[in-house]
């Protein structure tokens, strides 16, 4: 009787208990310092007496997230056994990767992933080993990884530990998973997926396919994007295979030991949302999107993409909720829309790259809000169409990986300008954020395509992040070469 009570998805543990807690009128004679916003009134005028007087500390009513006994362990059974996690979908992509990898380790991933994963390894000192995905051309867009690059991935690196898949990519691309998981089981190695943009995958109906339905082992969800929770607040999911006090023990390695209640009650009361309303929820947000991408391929000029580019492969599904717009044909770069739509119309999309944009659409999204942004569309086309012949398309770039992660990043290094760069292999990152995929990764060479590449999103206004120096005059490179 306790589990089926536990599992009672209409319970919120954590948002239960906390208020109770609240109703106990406890004298806080414990951190944080502003005593439930006493001590910091302009902080609890602008974000509410309810919001600060629940910002409180680990003790024994509410559980604590380093060893989890109580409300938060249920919350995280309630989660399917998940962890919650409060430092972002960075902090469960790191976990999963340190969970399964050690120095020297080989893990087979696509290039394009998240600066998040590139980091795991420069702490845990793995070597990549990458299946540099396909092009869409004319989109410039990378795609999935095919199933015959991952087989021949596996069987040139019989050693590696892990295959790392996006699930989907940002623009809404999806690998075919199910095979992945069942190649890399099959050699012997783990499957771990970045799902930072598949929360609704589990709550949704028609979706594609979820990394743990197909059995993989490890998968890093941001409940913050797609699902509702609060900014920083994510879920780290885990297979039968995985062993619960190791991942523990890594997330503590480097997850706050002051837990925010905010983010972990924002999860817990999410995750019941979406298990109580999820179907119907994500239904009207692919009906949105499916209204948004018709009104504006009629606009002409832009390309709103969907499902019709399913290949069976490369693109072996796609996440309908994702608003992907293709802009170079109106002879504008996505950046340059993103910068307009914010500038001149007042509307915010998550991000824009050198040819597309993407207008991220989640549980809070409005029918009259697409309107607004369709309209924008059409008239940023009417006001500023221009010839796109000089526009690059090439949002991709196979690296050339001279020495690890780790290496190049802990190695002696130098600043020289961006220009003289070229032919030298940088030790520190080079992106454009959002989407946050490196550019350029600490261990690999410095090539004029690439410095091209730095130097035209610049120009056209990229949000550029990584290097040492903010302005991307200068970057770091290895003193001389490793590995």
């Amino acid at each position: 009787m306790e589990k089926e009570r536990i599992l009672d998805q209409n319970r919120a543990p954590i948002y239960e208990a906390l208020q109770t807690f609240r109703q106990m009128r406890v004298v806080p004679f414990d951190v944080p310092g502003h005593k439930r916003g006493r001590g910091n009134p302009e902080l609890t005028e602008f974000l509410g007496e309810q919001c600060v007087s629940i910002d409180v500390n680990s003790m024994k009513p509410l559980d604590n997230l380093c060893h989890p006994i109580s409300v938060i362990r249920q919350a995280e059974e309630l989660a399917a056994d998940a962890f919650l996690m409060v430092g972002g979908t960075t902090s469960s992509v790191q976990t999963m990767v340190l969970s399964v990898c050690k120095r020297g380790d080989k893990i087979i991933m696509p290039r394009n992933v998240h600066r998040s994963v590139i980091n795991a390894l420069v702490l845990c000192g793995a070597i990549p080993v990458y299946v540099n995905p396909e092009v869409d051309h004319r989109l410039g867009i990378s795609l999935g990884m095919k199933r015959e690059q991952v087989a021949k991935a596996i069987r040139e690196n019989p050693d590696a530990v892990a295959v790392l898949v996006n699930n989907p990519t940002y623009y809404g691309i999806c690998s075919d998973l199910r095979s992945i998981v069942k190649m890399a089981h099959e050699a012997g190695m783990y499957c771990l997926a970045d799902e930072a943009h598949g929360t609704h995958f589990y709550f949704g109906e028609n979706m594609p396919v979820s990394a743990m339905a197909v059995g993989a082992d490890m998968a890093a969800v941001s409940m913050h994007k797609s699902g509702g929770s609060l900014t920083q607040s994510s879920l780290l999911l885990t297979g039968p295979s995985i062993q619960e006090g190791h991942v523990r023990k890594i997330i503590n390695l480097t997850q706050t030991t002051s837990g925010s209640y905010l983010l972990m009650s924002s999860l817990d009361i999410s995750r019941r949302n979406l298990a109580l309303r999820g179907k119907q929820v994500f239904r009207q947000v692919v009906a949105m999107a499916e209204y948004a991408r018709e009104e504006i391929n009629a606009v002409g000029g832009y390309y709103a993409f969907g499902r019709e580019l399913v290949n069976g492969d490369s693109i072996f599904d796609f996440d309908p909720t994702k608003l992907s717009v293709h802009t170079r044909d109106i002879g504008l770069a996505g950046i340059e829309v993103y910068d307009l739509l914010r500038d001149e119309y007042d509307i915010q999309i998550e991000f824009g790259d050198i040819g597309n944009i993407l207008a991220y659409l989640s549980i809070g999204d409005r029918y009259q809000e697409l309107e607004r942004l369709v309209s924008a569309l059409a008239e940023i086309r009417r006001r500023y169409q221009t010839d796109s012949s000089g526009l690059m398309n090439q949002e991709y770039i196979d690296p050339e990986v001279v020495t690890s992660p780790q290496e190049a990043f802990y190695a002696d290094k130098e600043s020289v300008p961006l220009e003289d760069s070229v032919g030298k292999v940088c030790s520190e990152f080079v992106m454009c954020y959002p989407p946050g995929i490196p550019i350029l990764a600490p261990g690999e060479r410095i090539t004029k395509e690439i410095l091209e590449y730095i130097q035209y999103a610049k120009a056209k206004g990229c949000s550029m992040t990584g290097p040492e120096d903010p302005d991307i005059e200068h970057i770091n490179i290895l003193t001389q070469e490793v590995g």
